[in-house]
């Protein structure tokens, strides 16, 4: 039977045991009223289908309890981000009182790094990817200068092999190795957003550890995508965000994670607000700062429920499977996509991703060999139905989710760019 083929594909998706998940998500449609092809949840997740109603009751609350809402909600308010601690701890590999749903992302990084970032004039220097997300690189540029350090030198961006698109984890951490003396900070993707390659977190983590290195991840494209285990990999921190393969919607409040061997550390800086206050003394509102022994003495404000709400609706689906289960299917997923471009479209596609499936995520990232013809392609399949994302310069990035996406799909997107290319 040929990969090829609709009889390839259903009989993948007849053997999926995740293909009932599909049901739980809305897909969008086009100007024809179609179902639209969606491989764009490495950037916004699609809505759970749950969510309407999770919102709605607690707008409901609100308009009957008003202020009382913080207690006598459904979900009260008063403890609303302690219901996300144990399956967000399944899904990142962590204990409960390691984690927490809060701010945004690149605000989380501030202020893990305000924590963890405690450079000496010897080890001042951060270690990144050369072609991080620019927000990440943005971020680590304010903390060194904030320290009165210079961004130019003072920064190591790991950078490929000459000819090469992603990073070899020897080549990491060789520099590792070179830098350990100067280094402070280690702070690296989970998987990178414009290759989707991803990092052997675990290897990285213990060897950075070993030469007296803070270990940092950015997970904004690895959590609820690949299997983590932040606890036992040691890592000192990290944080991502809930709107992409967490399916939270566009903005949604955003996680963090503290090791629990730093949590009764008193010599560890904090921005503190009154949300990381002990909770038993927290409304008797003291003077001086006590935070709670746990991940969720990082917080700085009571939780905003609205933007929380959503998350419980992905996190009731994710609980229906676990990450084995998802990762198993993605990697199926991923090589399936891999082998019909190669097949098909190997003179007019490169793929920038790995070919091993070990160190790739839920994404493709697609360049086009004739590259003045990148952004024209991809606004020819949204026409066609297909909902993919861009990059500049010339990446097109496909991303099956194993929540929602089938095998079909991913026939249906390689013939539609078939199509295109023509």
């Amino acid at each position: 039977m040929s990969f090829f083929s609709d009889d390839y594909a259903q009989a993948a998706d007849a053997q999926d045991p995740l293909r009932h998940l599909r049901a739980e998500f809305y897909f969008p449609e086009g100007e024809n009223g179609e179902e639209q092809l969606y491989f764009c949840g490495n950037s916004l997740g699609l809505q759970p289908k749950g969510v309407e109603k999770i919102l709605l009751e607690e707008v409901a609350d609100w308009r009957k309890w008003a202020v009382e809402g913080h207690l006598r909600a459904r979900r009260a308010w008063k403890s609303y981000h302690e219901q996300f601690a144990a399956p967000l701890a399944r899904i990142v590999g962590a204990k409960e009182s390691e984690l927490v749903a809060m701010g945004s992302l690149t605000a989380n990084l501030h202020l893990l790094m305000v924590s963890f970032y405690r450079p000496t004039q010897r080890r001042r220097k951060i270690i990144i990817e050369r072609g991080a997300f620019p927000s990440d690189k943005y971020a680590v540029d304010a903390q060194l200068r904030f320290h009165g350090f210079d961004a130019g030198a003072d920064l190591i961006q790991l950078t490929p092999r000459a000819g090469e698109d992603c990073l070899r984890t020897e080549d990491i951490l060789q520099t590792i190795k070179e830098e350990a003396e100067e280094t402070a900070l280690l702070m690296l993707s989970g998987v990178n957003y414009y290759t989707g390659q991803c990092f052997d977190m675990k290897e990285i983590s213990a060897y950075a550890a070993s030469l007296g290195i803070v270990v940092g991840w950015d997970l904004a494209h690895a959590a609820g995508n690949v299997p983590l285990q932040l606890h036992e990999w040691g890592v000192d921190f990290a944080a991502w965000c809930h709107y992409k393969y967490l399916n939270a919607g566009a903005g949604a409040t955003a996680g963090l994670f503290v090791h629990e061997k730093h949590h009764r550390r008193t010599d560890l800086h904090r921005f503190a607000g009154w949300w990381g206050h002990d909770k038993e003394t927290r409304f008797r509102m003291p003077d001086q700062f006590i935070p709670i022994p746990t991940a969720e003495s990082w917080q700085l404000s009571n939780a905003p429920v609205f933007a929380l709400a959503p998350l419980l609706a992905s996190l009731e689906v994710f609980g229906q499977t676990d990450m084995q289960a998802l990762r198993q299917k993605s990697e199926r997923l991923t090589g399936y996509l891999f082998e019909l471009i190669s097949q098909e479209l190997a003179e007019q596609v490169r793929i920038i991703t790995p070919a091993n499936a070990d160190a790739r995520g839920a994404q493709l990232s697609l360049s086009l060999r004739e590259s003045h013809r990148g952004r024209e392609v991809h606004a020819a399949l949204l026409r066609a139905g297909v909902v993919s994302d861009w990059r500049e310069p010339n990446v097109i990035r496909v991303a099956p989710a194993p929540l929602y996406n089938s095998f079909a799909d991913v026939l249906n997107f390689v013939r539609r760019l078939q199509e295109t290319l023509r």
